[in-house]
């Protein structure tokens, strides 16, 4: 059986409280390590009202204190809003914390606009801004979480020698590349830019050079899930991410909004076609539906680990579609 994982936003529905959406991230990882899953991943975003994992290390943190067995973790900390050592810090101190359970994956983009970028960042260089420097920085991580000799002139307290594992993220073949040359794990983000996927799967696992950190091309596929007891169903729960995407491209952020019945109400039609793009590797329906969507993504991709995503407003039917999901994984 292939490795089934969680990625969570800690989204906030209208009508509810960022508190409220920290409180559902608990529940939905307490539930998610009941039905099997490997992992329970956060994603660092900053600026956006409808997201209450800002503060990435805090709640994984949080989320630790409240689980026992799942692997808990970043997918991931944007490393351009960050220097390294705060990073080996923050994923030291929770590895001392809660042990081997903790994941550390690393994305360039900074996971919001420029503006917000220089405000987390105020020494923010052009280097850092374009993510030229990345790759120094991924590897600046690496070490400071690694035995670093102890005449070394910075080291991290907590952090040097707990190996917390190291996650290449990317939507693009340059997360790819790197991932490969550095011998890391890959998960790319296919949930919401599938374009280039097949390009940078054939990528990595080409230029895979093993390390000592993996012996051989380990890839997460992600895909967003929207499973419920009838396809209509599954549709409508599905039209509040797919708002959430117009509203970003729209330049207004705002809280997970409710569903609709037909999103052509709600989205300006120029929209749908860039929205369903941005939904081409997701399962959408009944069980035996999404489970035809997951084999045909694992014969194509033969992913060694696949994370789920969904942002769905009411939170009931949102861990009803996830443990749909584990139940289709457990089958195939």
């Amino acid at each position: 059986m292939t490795p089934y994982s969680l990625l969570d936003l800690s989204p906030v529905p209208e009508g509810t409280s960022t508190a409220d959406a920290l409180k559902n991230s608990v529940d939905l990882a307490q539930h998610a390590e009941s039905w099997g899953y490997n992992r329970f991943w956060l994603a660092e975003h900053h600026n956006m009202p409808g997201i209450a994992s800002a503060a990435t290390a805090v709640v994984i943190g949080h989320i630790g204190a409240h689980t026992s067995t799942i692997r808990i973790g970043a997918g991931g900390i944007m490393l351009p809003n960050h220097a390294p050592l705060q990073v080996a810090e923050a994923f030291g101190t929770l590895r001392e914390l809660y042990g081997d359970r903790i994941d550390l994956g690393l994305g360039r983009a900074p996971g919001t606009d420029m503006p917000t970028a220089r405000a987390l960042r105020r020494n923010l260089t052009p280097g850092h801004a374009n993510g030229e420097t990345f790759p120094q920085d991924v590897q600046e991580v690496m070490a400071y979480l690694g035995d670093m000799p102890e005449d070394a002139a910075v080291r991290a307290f907590p952090g040097t020698g707990t190996h917390v594992p190291v996650w290449m993220l990317g939507s693009s073949t340059y997360g790819a590349e790197l991932a490969a040359v550095l011998g890391l794990p890959y998960a790319f983000a296919s949930h919401f830019a599938p374009a280039a996927l097949d390009q940078a799967v054939k990528i990595y696992r080409d230029l895979f050079q093993p390390s000592d950190y993996l012996d051989k091309p380990y890839f997460m596929l992600a895909t967003n899930v929207f499973a419920a007891e009838s396809a209509e169903e599954a549709v409508y729960l599905r039209s509040s991410m797919m708002q959430t995407f117009a509203n970003l491209r729209m330049g207004r952020p705002g809280k997970l909004p409710y569903p609709v019945e037909d999103i052509s109400t709600v989205v300006p039609r120029q929209f749908i076609p860039s929205l369903d793009a941005i939904f081409a590797v997701s399962a959408t329906g009944t069980k035996p539906m999404v489970k035809d969507k997951i084999t045909a993504l694992i014969d194509r991709y033969q992913p060694d680990e696949i994370i789920f995503a969904a942002n769905i407003h009411d939170h009931q039917k949102r861990l009803r579609s996830f443990e749909i999901a584990a139940e289709v994984m457990k089958d195939i």
